[in-house]
């Protein structure tokens, strides 16, 4: 028996060696043709210049500010801004920013309606409320100062309700 173990074994062994090397074969592939290269003509030769002295970058003119704004307008007995004061607010902010460290006045108004204290201390809310939406608009605080006016310096007269309209309002004006 022992032949036959060696014969079985012998005869695996072969077998396994012939599978082996038969999955081990690698098939012949074409390799491919190296491209021939082309010759380039030579560029030209170009005579040495001298560089011209580089051109200064010219810094970017800035836009001076426009800082002949309208009034801010209020309703009677009110310092709640109109929503038709954003566009000029908006505009006024615009202008500001091209100009951060410019100081203003806010000067508020009221027309005669009213006493004289109630008056004031409406003038001060209406130029504070200006100065609320300049600084949540990212101007710097430090830049307004505020002044009321009461009825003081009407720029319409008060005996129409037209007149008391355009004198309820802030103005902003460039510190001196």
């Amino acid at each position: 028996m022992k032949i036959t173990k060696n014969l079985l074994l012998t005869t695996l062994v072969a077998l396994f060696t012939l599978t082996m090397y038969s999955c081990k074969t690698k098939k012949l592939a074409a390799k491919p043709t190296p491209p021939t290269p082309v010759e380039k003509p030579a560029p030209p030769v170009a005579e040495k210049k001298t560089d011209p002295e580089p051109e200064q970058e010219k810094p970017i003119p800035l836009e001076k500010p426009n800082f002949n704004l309208d009034n801010i307008q209020f309703e009677f007995n009110s310092f709640v801004l109109k929503t038709s004061s954003f566009p000029i607010l908006d505009k006024a902010v615009a202008e500001m920013k091209k100009s951060p460290d410019t100081k203003f006045v806010l000067n508020g108004y009221s027309s005669a309606e009213g006493t004289p204290e109630h008056n004031m201390s409406l003038s001060v809310d209406r130029a504070n409320a200006v100065k609320s939406y300049f600084v949540n608009a990212g101007l710097k605080a430090d830049n307004f100062t505020i002044v009321g006016h009461g009825d003081k310096d009407p720029i319409s007269p008060n005996d129409t309700e037209e007149g008391r309209i355009l004198n309820r309002r802030t103005e902003i004006k460039v510190q001196k």
